[in-house]
């Protein structure tokens, strides 16, 4: 018969030192946090506070005169969800043309086995230092016929360079060249090698530039700035940013109307804020895993 002999645990006394220590800690990460929260918190209740409220500064923390005046003013403008949905088509398929040409540019300069990578790699460095300006490339996209359509917000600005190169240092961590050279004796060509092996292995890098360019294409508005004529094209940021022009522009009219319309720019500008910033935070909770997980492999690593 086994005799069990039970040993009492001891706790880790922690010295003066440590406790001060993990309470600055905790101190700093608390003003971290209330530094982060604030602002969300705040434009929220300034978005759903009465105009008068807004201006005179009243609102601190919570809602004053709850009033959700700006949102009905945003959703009765006829241009909201003909916006909304010109952002939801540019993102999903800006994002998805965008990295699938990245990772058919980075994986194979990170292969060492691809003749001329280093060449096209100081090539792709070089546009990341160097631009044309955008009077070249007002004039480029002109000439390939994409002013006022869909493809100037989609073509001239498919890949960034930083992207590349994170998702390279990826591939180079991350898919061996024994891999490759194992899957080539067997048979399989590059595309199938790409598709079946190194893609099921790269769902972090993917989600990271997934949702980089996803943020990218939503918040993008100077593109469409200057190639697009139509509103009918025009992607909610530059739809937002029309509303804020026509309820700034005072014009001829009464003292009193202009107060109640500057009242209302104010208010407009916390809750556009909240419409235009919900898809992605809806997003983000879905990716982050990934996107962390991308992020360490592919800037450490390689």
């Amino acid at each position: 018969m086994a005799i069990s002999s039970t040993v009492p645990k001891r706790k880790i006394r922690e010295s003066a030192g440590d406790r001060i220590f993990v309470f600055a800690i905790y101190v700093i990460l608390s003003l971290v946090l209330v530094a982060v929260l604030y602002p969300l918190i705040y434009i929220v209740s300034s978005s759903i506070s009465s105009p008068s409220a807004v201006v005179s500064g009243t609102v601190w923390l919570w809602p004053v005169d709850i009033s959700f005046r700006g949102f009905q003013t945003i959703f009765k403008t006829p241009l909201i969800m003909t916006g909304y949905g010109n952002s939801l088509f540019y993102m999903a398929v800006g994002t998805l043309i965008s990295v699938t040409l990245t990772v058919m540019l980075a994986y194979p300069l990170s292969r060492k086995t691809f003749f001329g990578r280093k060449g096209i790699l100081m090539l792709v460095m070089f546009t990341m230092l160097f631009g044309g300006g955008l009077i070249p490339t007002y004039l480029v996209v002109k000439e390939l016929g994409m002013i006022d359509s869909r493809l100037a917000l989609l073509i001239p600005n498919a890949i960034w360079v930083w992207q590349v190169i994170i998702a390279r240092s990826f591939f180079q961590s991350t898919i061996p060249d024994e891999l490759a050279e194992a899957s080539e004796i067997d048979g399989c060509s590059d595309w199938r090698f790409l598709g079946s092996v190194v893609l099921p292995l790269s769902k972090p890098i993917i989600a990271v530039l997934v949702l980089m360019y996803a943020v990218g294409q939503w918040n993008a508005y100077f593109d469409a700035l200057i190639y697009l004529k139509s509103d009918k094209l025009f992607p909610l940021q530059l739809v937002l940013r029309s509303i804020i022009i026509q309820n700034n522009s005072a014009g001829a009219m009464d003292i009193s109307i202009q107060v109640q319309r500057a009242q209302l720019a104010e208010l407009l500008k916390y809750s556009l804020i909240v419409v235009a910033t919900l898809p992605v935070l809806i997003i983000y909770p879905f990716v982050q895993r990934y996107f962390v997980q991308g992020m360490l492999v592919g800037s450490i690593k390689g």
